[in-house]
């Protein structure tokens, strides 16, 4: 069943039931991938593991018959969250996409003082839920039966206060100025949670927009706890630094599974 396709489909699903598929995924199967009547295809909401179901296409409209429910999961065996100052331009879709693919709890943006792009009202609620559908639509790409949490634009002190803070919980601040080398933080830090239930722990990465943290910013998330990484020798795009940064932390912690 590995290439069968994949849709999210938030609503409770049970083994045994037809349901009706949206217009957006019965087009998207009939009209673009071209499927059959008794195709097999996947569907998951979220709530843990996938359904292998049936395809029924009656006239203009799809259904699904659930045929059994597969409990598989493919998350971290860590919680790893991504802090993202606001990038400009459309560099959020790649950030929101790749997170997901690394295995990503969240993401939460950050309307930090180096923003350039300035978000609001209704142009803000759009663009939020333009990235959770990208984050849905990566869930349906790489196997991933839970969807990456896609919150609001905060300043960074608000997220700062909503993120875990304990001896269970690593925050690191990546820096283009100084700070501590990551691998070194990310071992000690792994020696110090030796033994502990993996699933259980969290580190949340902060990486700043364009322009990189303030120094305002950078000193508030040090009162929150932070650690101050530089992350090798090179200043990397802010729309790549976070995707480095999820890869070799989550290598180092031996966290892909």
């Amino acid at each position: 069943m590995s290439n069968a396709p994949r849709f999210f489909h938030p609503t409770a699903l049970k083994t045994g039931d037809t349901i009706q598929l949206p217009e957006s995924i019965a087009h998207y199967a009939v009209r673009v991938l071209r499927l059959k009547s008794n195709s097999k295809i996947i569907l998951f909401n979220g709530n843990g593991g996938q359904y292998i179901a049936s395809l029924i296409i009656e006239n203009k409209n799809a259904y699904a018959n659930i045929l059994e429910h597969d409990n598989i999961e493919l998350e971290l065996l860590g919680t790893v969250n991504l802090i993202q100052g606001l990038p400009s331009g459309s560099k959020m879709d790649l950030i929101a996409e790749k997170a997901v693919e690394l295995g990503a709890a969240s993401l939460w943006p950050v309307a930090s003082k180096h923003s350039v792009t300035q978000l609001h009202g209704q142009r803000l609620e759009k663009r939020i839920a333009h990235w959770q559908r990208i984050a849905q639509s990566a869930s349906e790409q790489c196997g991933r039966n839970r969807v990456m949490q896609v919150n609001t634009l905060c300043k960074l002190d608000a997220v700062l206060s909503e993120l875990p803070c304990s001896s269970n919980a690593l925050t690191l601040l990546c820096h283009h100025e100084g700070g501590s080398p990551f691998n070194k933080v990310v071992l000690e830090q792994a020696h110090l949670w030796h033994g502990k239930k993996t699933e259980q722990l969290t580190v949340n990465l902060l990486v700043g927009p364009e322009g990189g943290w303030s120094d305002e910013e950078v000193a508030l998330a040090q009162q929150h706890g932070a650690k101050v990484v530089l992350f090798g020798n090179r200043i990397m795009r802010t729309e790549t630094a976070g995707i480095a940064l999820i890869a070799a932390c989550t290598a180092l912690l031996d966290w892909s599974g």
